[in-house]
């Protein structure tokens, strides 16, 4: 039997446990402003744009500057809005559009608070995989902290 080609394809998840209501992750995730302030890889310098059409359909685009003055874009369709609970839309590098990935978020409430499930799959190679980890790690390093606040 063949297999499908997103079978075998490397993934990532990550928890995190906020001691904020869901509806606070929900707005970091889903509204322009509040992605601008803590969004990107950890040597980022400032997202220069984030346009978000959180429906289903719906398409978003978000770029920001790393501290090398390099500007990075990604972009994507949103496949399920949920709102307050989940997430899911695809995920594609303006430098590499034909690597489309998929991103589920889910958030439930927990422990007076809210646990974030997340999880990016189909990407196209373990490199590409172990890149994205790289950068999610200082993206939900700089998320806890917007959360904090």
């Amino acid at each position: 039997m063949a297999q499908s080609p997103t079978q075998d394809r490397p993934s990532l998840s990550i928890t995190r446990h906020y001691a904020v209501p869901p509806e606070k992750v929900w707005r970091a995730w889903t509204e322009p402003q509040a992605l601008s302030r803590w969004f990107g890889p950890a040597d980022t310098e400032s997202v220069t744009s984030a346009e978000l059409d959180v429906r289903v359909g719906g398409r978003y685009s978000i770029a920001f500057r790393t501290a090398d003055g390099e500007e990075h874009r990604v972009s994507g369709v949103y496949q399920e809005v949920a709102p307050l609970r989940r997430l899911r839309f695809t995920w594609a590098w303006q430098s590499t559009p034909d690597r489309v990935s998929l991103v589920a978020i889910e958030l439930e409430p927990k422990d007076g608070g809210c646990e974030l499930r997340f999880r990016h799959d189909r990407f196209f190679d373990q490199q590409a995989r172990d890149n994205h980890e790289r950068g999610w790690t200082g993206t939900f390093i700089k998320l806890d902290a917007f959360l904090q606040r």
